[in-house]
């Protein structure tokens, strides 16, 4: 691999120089006011980005699956009965945590490349009269298939069944890249992670909580020591952690979340979109599809790309590495083999976005597939021109 080239893998994601720097900071007494200074615009701007008034912020030294294990841990008990789809590697590994904590978990098998069946959530719902479904979990972005599911299509579920289950969403590859609304979806545990839109390295856990889930923890029976809320709401009063934080990743995600406002979350919403259509073009001017089932389902951050029958598609991402030393996302579970993923998410431009849709022609010339050299480039090049960015100051 080239430290010179971008990834292009969804996550970690490609880290802006300034952020870089903002995390290697000196060593500072972690229990003083100024780690304080660090923490609550963290928290603060975080909130804003998930789009809440009120959520409760908590930030663990940690990963996107730490942040499933602080959701289910801290709002459930053993034995209670959980809801959930089954349509990707991610959701499923959520499943399989979810099991391993002894949690009942009624699952909803999904083709891969669909989305989450909210009419199915509706039934089920409605036919459990007895309330014995504590949580509902949602995989916004199927980051495996490059699926976007309807979030408030879920909610719409829960409302129409009258039902008081906890709604748990996983948002680790959309938070921070694509559009998503915590109060107006009625989410109440949103999970994210620093290394894919905040453009941090891998570290960090952030989640949202609302104050029903707030009010679950109380009475939560599930063991949890490192992923306790509780002992963080004690130690964000006296500007501190209940142990050592990251305080570099913490000091970078200040300045990533101040770069992410400053740029304002429509126009990274719009640039995202903006990359993710100019790499869809490309594959189209291949020939090839998507993983996605239909366009509704297109995820901003990752596409999934379908190669031809018999081709195995991980030989691409190997000679990427090993030839051009680009990254490439292989495919994963169900599609292993059969897809490669192009991560379009994070510190990202259109021209950036070129270098990998060029690098990845030049694989498929090279490994024998019929596509010509310069047709996805040409048709992402149209798209871009048609659809300029509007340059700005902050950097994205």
């Amino acid at each position: 691999m080239s430290f010179q080239n971008p990834v292009f893998i969804p996550g970690p994601t490609n880290i802006p120089r300034e952020i870089l720097q903002a995390c290697s900071m000196p060593t500072i007494d972690h229990r003083s006011a100024l780690f304080g200074k660090i923490l609550h615009p963290c928290l603060e701007n975080v909130r804003k980005i998930l789009k809440s008034r009120s959520a409760h912020v908590f930030i663990f030294p940690s990963t996107g699956t730490g942040g499933w294990e602080t959701a289910i841990s801290n709002t459930l008990s053993p034995g209670d009965k959980v809801l959930a789809a089954r349509n990707g590697m991610f959701s499923h590994r959520w499943i399989d945590m979810c099991q391993r904590h002894k949690l009942e978990v009624e699952i909803v098998e999904a083709p891969w490349g669909t989305g989450i069946p909210a009419d199915r959530y509706e039934e089920i719902l409605t036919a459990d009269k007895g309330h014995e479904i504590k949580a509902v979990l949602a995989t916004h972005n199927e980051t495996a298939t490059g699926v976007r599911s309807d979030i408030a299509a879920v909610r719409r579920a829960l409302d129409a069944a009258g039902h008081p289950a906890l709604l748990l969403v996983d948002g680790v590859s959309s938070i921070g890249s694509m559009d998503f609304r915590f109060d107006e979806w009625g989410v109440d545990i949103a999970v994210a992670g620093s290394q894919k839109g905040f453009m941090l390295p891998p570290g960090l856990a952030i989640l949202g909580f609302s104050d029903r889930a707030m009010e679950a923890t109380r009475t939560a029976r599930l063991p949890r020591t490192f992923f306790d809320v509780a002992d963080m709401v004690k130690g964000y009063a006296a500007n501190a952690y209940p142990y050592t934080p990251a305080v570099g990743l913490m000091n970078g995600l200040k300045l990533s979340t101040e770069m992410l406002l400053a740029e304002g979350l429509e126009n990274v919403f719009a640039r995202h979109a903006r990359i993710a259509e100019g790499v869809r073009a490309a594959v189209g001017g291949w020939g090839m599809s998507l993983c996605a089932a239909s366009p509704d389902l297109y995820s901003d951050t990752v596409s999934a790309i379908r190669t031809p029958e018999g081709f195995n598609a991980t030989t691409l991402v190997t000679h990427a590495a090993e030839t051009y030393g680009v990254a490439f996302g292989v495919g994963l579970g169900e599609v292993a083999g059969k897809v490669f993923r192009i991560g379009h998410l994070g510190s990202l431009t259109d021209v950036m976005a070129l270098s990998g849709i060029a690098t990845a022609e030049m694989c498929m010339a090279d490994l024998g597939l019929d596509v010509k050299l310069g047709s996805g480039v040409a048709a992402a090049q149209e798209y871009y021109r048609a659809h300029p960015a509007a340059l700005r100051k902050e950097a994205a």
